[in-house]
């Protein structure tokens, strides 16, 4: 009946409080006119640049940092128009991350990445952000597989709940999804336990 952080309701913070708490990263990027380190500062307005480089490495945006001249403080033109889809996601997700929030949600934030980043980006936030709550919405199977629960919704409304291989023996939906994206001998060994 209630949503706690660190034990506390969430009735029992004000707004400001509740939203320094949450780190959210949509899928289209939005960075702002201004340095690197600008950007990443949005997040957090004193991130020093140990903060900032641990940040890069968890959201795999380090070599895109230093292949870019000046760093951190390469200009970014509004929108980001001067990056690329993949770069501008993983900028805006080590964003989030500098913040260093209770709950980082990430709203089909690497849907621009390749499997191997999203992969790596993945098991870097696993490693990294441990004291996190970590939301993902993706529409990847292979993303999500992972997670300690899984929530599939079909036109906004719950279908299944519960890990990999319990929705690949209950949730039909869910394997149909799964379906399109692995092949039929890579899911019956994942259901065997055969991974």
């Amino acid at each position: 009946g209630t949503i706690r952080i660190q034990g506390n309701d969430i009735n029992d913070y004000d707004a400001v409080q509740l939203r320094d708490k949450i780190g959210v990263v949509m899928q289209k990027a939005v960075l702002f006119a201004g340095t690197i380190a600008d950007n990443l500062r949005w997040g957090k307005n004193d991130a020093t640049e140990e903060e900032m480089w641990k940040a890069l490495d968890i959201a795999q945006a380090t070599e895109v940092v230093k292949g870019k001249e000046g760093g951190l403080d390469y200009m970014i033109e509004q929108g980001g128009k001067n990056l690329s889809g993949g770069q501008k996601q993983r900028l805006t997700i080590a964003r989030a991350v500098v913040k260093d929030p209770d709950i980082l949600i990430l709203d089909d934030s690497a849907s621009a990445l390749d499997f191997a980043t999203d992969a790596k980006l993945r098991t870097a936030i696993k490693e990294n952000c441990s004291d996190m709550t970590v939301f993902i919405i993706s529409q990847r199977a292979n993303t999500v597989k992972n997670a300690d629960q899984i929530i599939v919704l079909d036109d906004g409304k719950t279908v299944g709940i519960g890990t990999h291989k319990e929705l690949l023996q209950s949730c039909t939906d869910y394997c149909q999804i799964c379906l399109t994206q692995f092949s039929a001998e890579e899911l019956e060994k994942e259901i065997n336990g055969d991974e």
